[in-house]
């Protein structure tokens, strides 16, 4: 999927011209916590957040550090002292955000969110604002995410789990006994790790949701020991 296929098109922005209580305002009318800033041109020239307007203040003198803990090494104290007192959002808002074309992949852009630290990303086309794709659209794609489908049969089962094991989880199973029956998955042996022991648990979890029985398979308990150390 694409941002084109899960992104907010009805889209409410302000200018930069605009008070940073008129920005205020529509946050708490349409509950959301950012709005991108777009200039007469149509240029999307900055993004102002719940986040920006922490740093006002209007919110009083002990609710804010002192300046030269609040903000970034690179912002001078001139520069703190407008940001929490300006009325203007221009003065306010985060310059030159992150952008993302409609054809960029989730994937992609939900990499972006956690390098950037950002909840959402404007959605352009050539130079024009055409939506905007926020932490809560693609939660939206993870609720309604359906498992790969797998082929009935506990040979298939135990086949998909395998392949998966090795090409997904990067575990090669040669130390895993494997055994399906009426659906339900067994695993026995020795496993490296905790966490490799709980990625053979998810992927066997995974693949019984993706097959057309409704059962998810569990992991026996009675397991050998994991080297360096045991398991109950």
């Amino acid at each position: 999927m694409k941002a084109k296929d899960v992104m907010t098109v009805d889209v409410v922005s302000v200018s930069p011209d605009h008070s940073v209580w008129h920005a205020a305002r529509i946050m708490l009318d349409h509950r959301i916590s950012g709005l991108p800033v777009i200039d007469d041109a149509g240029r999307v020239v900055g993004l102002i957040t719940e986040g920006d307007l922490m740093r006002r203040s209007e919110l009083g003198a002990q609710a804010l550090a002192p300046v030269d803990r609040q903000f970034s090494t690179e912002e001078n104290h001139e520069g703190a002292y407008v940001k929490s007192h300006s009325w203007k959002v221009a003065d306010v808002m985060t310059s030159d955000p992150a952008k993302v074309d409609e054809e960029t992949p989730l994937p992609q852009i939900a990499a972006l969110m956690v390098e950037r630290g950002i909840k959402r990303v404007p959605v352009m086309k050539e130079e024009h604002l055409v939506g905007i794709v926020s932490r809560t659209d693609l939660l939206r794609i993870l609720i309604t995410a359906t498992f790969d489908a797998t082929a009935p049969g506990d040979d298939a089962i135990r086949r998909s789990i395998l392949t998966r094991l090795r090409e997904d989880a990067g575990i090669k199973g040669g130390e895993l006994d494997l055994t399906v029956a009426d659906g339900l998955v067994h695993v026995s042996g020795a496993v490296s790790s905790q966490s490799e022991r709980n990625a053979v648990r998810v992927v066997a979890e995974g693949v019984s949701q993706g097959c057309l029985r409704p059962p998810v398979p569990c992991l026996a308990p009675h397991r050998r020991p994991m080297l360096g150390e045991s398991i109950p």
